[in-house]
């Protein structure tokens, strides 16, 4: 399958003959697309392969995207990062390749194979904790090709605790760049799915371990 967000209709049909499992479906989840407007409601559907938003109002409409293509997921309660408690996420695109930037552009945002960005928004913030391990779970299912040859320098998991002790190594990163920005390390919790060089952008996210 090809890189990015695509669209869908109705629930999703789960690839039982080579693996695919259900493994959570949330209703009363609202969905924002990089700097689209807010979606909702709707019903989030995560198996083992991908992640599947369906809108309760139009059962035909509807947005999918594989694990391999999800670069970042994070738990954001900043409200200087997005208004709302939300579980964040960073898609891979063709555009990414060209160097092209998905979310400054309107006209881009037309076209789901361009979206890098996708907020999911549950109406009840507690099950975001959940959400985020399921997502943690299902990125472990869906490592990169090359994580078997460099699991230990890419594949990784960071806490409140780790960031501490690693104040010193991430201080060479940018502090005053645009985008979603929180110094306080305690507001951090993120997982990459085989990204060394996105260690950056998940400082970059307002999160919360707790």
């Amino acid at each position: 399958m090809g890189l990015g967000l695509r669209d869908v209709s109705g629930e999703p049909v789960i690839d039982s003959e080579n693996g695919e499992e259900l493994m959570r479906v949330q209703p009363g989840v609202d969905i924002a697309l990089a700097n689209l407007p807010r979606q909702s409601p709707g019903t989030l559907y995560i198996t083992t392969k991908q992640v599947v938003w369906v809108s309760d109002v139009d059962k035909n409409k509807g947005y999918a995207v594989d694990f391999l293509s999800i670069s970042l997921h994070a738990v954001s309660r900043d409200p200087d990062a997005y208004p709302v408690p939300c579980l964040y996420t960073q898609i891979e695109t063709e555009a990414d390749e060209e160097d092209h930037d998905s979310d400054n552009s309107d006209s881009e945002c037309q076209d789901l194979s361009m979206i890098s960005e996708m907020r999911l928004i549950p109406s009840d913030p507690t099950q975001l904790d959940s959400l985020f391990q399921i997502f943690c779970q299902c990125a472990e299912l869906n490592p990169e090709p090359n994580d078997e040859v460099e699991e230990e320098e890419h594949d990784w998991v960071f806490n409140t605790d780790q960031m501490e002790d690693q104040d010193e190594a991430y201080s060479f990163f940018p502090q005053d760049e645009e985008g979603y920005i929180s110094q306080n390390s305690a507001n951090y919790l993120g997982h990459s799915n085989g990204h060394h060089d996105l260690a950056r952008t998940v400082l970059e996210v307002g999160c919360s371990s707790n």
